[in-house]
């Protein structure tokens, strides 16, 4: 059976985990970005620190925090590893919130999903946090930033 050119489907095209136990535990870390788009009227709520619900910054971050650890809980083909150190960096924009997540691990596979879905949920719990105010608040841009460790080492994306 030849292997299929995407590692999640075998040579018939049907869905499977890649088995890594071959390979070598390395250091690994994943950072991913997103923003939560909301009015300027949540922008303000926030910068004074006046929202209903509370901190939505420390929410967000420990939901953010939570998500990277439960990642192959949520995504099916996800392996468990060792969530060694996560970072979330929220910051108050004029549009919005921002995210920032570095997801770091020693183990056999990468952290890229890990730090997508931080960013994600951290950006859900915001959402959630201003929802009450801001119907229209919505998260966008969640994606990649840099990777670094592994057979294929460092990326960093071009912005």
């Amino acid at each position: 059976m030849t292997e299929h050119p995407l590692t999640h489907l075998d040579a018939t095209g049907e869905a499977r985990m890649v088995d890594v136990t071959g390979k070598s535990p390395t250091t690994r870390a994943a950072t991913a970005a997103g923003l939560v788009r909301c009015s300027p009227d949540v922008v303000a709520l926030l910068r004074d620190g006046t929202v209903p619900k509370g901190d939505v910054l420390a929410v967000a971050r420990i939901a953010g925090i939570q998500a990277a650890k439960k990642t192959p809980d949520l995504l099916p083909l996800a392996h468990v590893i060792g969530v060694h150190g996560v970072v979330v960096d929220l910051e108050i924009v004029d549009q919005g919130v921002t995210i920032s997540a570095t997801v770091r691990t020693a183990d056999r596979t990468g952290v890229e999903m890990e730090a997508l879905t931080c960013v994600a949920v951290a950006g859900l719990a915001v959402i959630d946090m201003i929802k009450g105010v801001d119907r229209t608040a919505h998260l966008s841009d969640v994606r990649l930033l840099a990777k670094e460790g592994g057979r294929s080492g460092t990326w960093r994306r071009d912005e």
